[in-house]
């Protein structure tokens, strides 16, 4: 009996042993030395809207003066990284009788999504963008608002993304993957506490709350459009903060900054980055990295997403603001 009772002891401290030595991830972001060292104990997604780059080969050119080697093309991925198609991170959803695309699946799809990448329950979770330009940022950003909306809170991005991974030397595969089928199950649904409705858009307007508008200054203004906008011009008192600038321009990659460079952004846009705020730009991609900054790097747990933004906006036929435009 004694013995046993020593078995059972033991097992249940090795238990938690385990549980106390689980990997968590040191915050939102992480760089390459930190996944470099961690690699093995945590999932890679890699997040890419060109599948095909996955297996392919990183292209460089030389400077003739420094005689220093850039990435012109990329290609691979870090060693048995999950590719995940950034086209269907995302899918079309009926509300209030209109059909949507771009928008979070569902709990229970979105579950299967996961589970379909190779994601385990409890395990890190690091998501890679491409990482050549600014924007390449909200590829993991969205897929990251994505799981904080459905509980996971053991994730984190990589800075700088694949390019910045290759950029530091670090080796890369251009072998296929296919993941072993995941566990993956959603802890909550915080859609209340993280994304916005246009009804919250429409409030926010009467009271003048933040609204950011992450798109670029042309679509902002109303001189151009994208096909997933219906109206030019955008919401009445809307701040125009554009996606690209949160993440550094020029370099080896586009890497995240520091957190009082992104205040000052915010601030010399005219936001206050503490105050409540709603993100939005064409369908809830490029905002996605607007909400990431404001939320999980400054601390703004005010900061919601618009989901449907100006795709479902301008589809209610809600007010807009533009430039006057000439016949």
């Amino acid at each position: 009996m004694k013995t046993h009772i020593r078995f059972f002891a033991g097992a249940a401290l090795l238990g938690l042993a385990q549980w106390a030595l689980a990997l968590n991830v040191p915050g939102p972001v992480v760089d390459g030395e930190w996944l470099a060292k961690n690699r093995a104990d945590v999932t890679v997604l890699d997040v890419r809207p060109n599948q095909k780059s996955f297996t392919a080969t990183p292209e460089f050119e030389t400077d003739k003066k420094t005689g220093k080697k850039f990435l012109v093309e990329l290609g691979g991925h870090i060693a048995d990284a999950v590719p995940v198609d950034n086209k269907k991170v995302r899918v079309e959803r009926v509300i209030n009788g209109l059909k949507l695309s771009g928008m979070i699946p569902e709990r229970a799809d979105f579950e299967k999504l996961a589970r379909g990448w190779g994601v385990q329950a409890g395990r890190p979770i690091v998501l890679v963008s491409t990482g050549m330009e600014p924007i390449d940022f909200n590829e993991a950003a969205r897929l990251y608002w994505q799981f904080k909306v459905y509980g996971e809170d053991n994730i984190a991005v990589l800075s700088g993304g694949t390019a910045g991974w290759i950029a530091e030397g670090r080796e890369v595969s251009s072998a296929a993957v296919k993941p072993t089928e995941g566990n993956w199950v959603a802890q909550a649904d915080r859609s209340a506490e993280l994304t916005a409705s246009s009804d919250d858009v429409e409030k926010a307007m009467s009271t003048k709350s933040q609204l950011v508008d992450a798109r670029d200054t042309a679509t902002f203004l109303g001189l151009s459009k994208p096909g997933s906008v219906s109206t030019f011009g955008h919401v009445p008192g809307a701040k125009n903060v554009p996606t690209t600038l949160m993440s550094s321009q020029g370099g080896d990659a586009a890497r995240l900054m520091g957190a009082d460079t992104y205040r000052d952004i915010f601030k010399m846009s005219g936001v206050d980055p503490q105050a409540a705020t709603i993100a939005y730009c064409n369908t809830g991609h490029q905002a996605s990295g607007t909400w990431f900054v404001l939320h999980e790097l400054l601390g703004n747990k005010q900061a919601k997403l618009y989901d449907g933004s100006m795709h479902q906006w301008t589809m209610e036929k809600r007010a807009m603001e533009s430039v006057a435009r000439g016949k």
